[in-house]
């Protein structure tokens, strides 16, 4: 492998969510927890489950696939919660929470591997675009976006 082929990829993850997978660069993952019930928050929106505590934060818990409407997510047996660091800088926490169906996978992604799907019609709320990376089909999430409606969704619910 070349110097350039190696500047040309990057390491992502691969987390599989209600309804389909995300794919997020690895530098954003801080932790992979063990889904335990989080703390409700009162008149919050059915996507964002409670707040979890994490290294003395408490953490948004975002069910991805019920925020983007694939799937009716809740967490159980099995589930995972990946930590994740706040991208934007302009949210009220550093970090927040996603629940996840297993383990995420490691992936090496170039711009040979990673290919933007023909149709970005009738994108769900919170996703930047749909991909393929191989033969995985998966969502590349808008964290921007999604780090502004857990911060509007706080603050209604406040």
């Amino acid at each position: 492998m070349t110097d350039s082929q190696t500047a040309q990829e990057i390491r992502g993850v691969l987390i599989q969510v209600g309804g389909g997978r995300l794919l997020l660069p690895n530098a954003t993952i801080s932790e992979v927890l063990s889904f335990a019930d989080p703390e409700p928050i009162a008149d919050a929106p059915a996507w964002l489950l409670g707040r979890i505590r994490w290294r003395g934060w408490q953490l948004p818990l975002v069910a991805f696939g019920t925020l983007a409407g694939i799937a009716d997510e809740r967490g159980g047996l099995g589930s995972k919660v990946i930590v994740l660091k706040s991208l934007a800088g302009t949210g009220q926490l550093p970090y927040f929470a996603l629940l996840t169906q297993g383990f995420p996978r490691l992936v090496t992604v170039s711009q040979q591997s990673l290919q933007v799907a023909d149709s970005q019609d009738d994108l769900p709320p919170g996703v930047h675009s749909r991909v393929r990376l191989g033969e995985d089909d998966a969502l590349l999430p808008d964290l921007a976006a999604l780090e502004a409606m857990i911060d509007e969704a706080l603050a209604q619910a406040a």
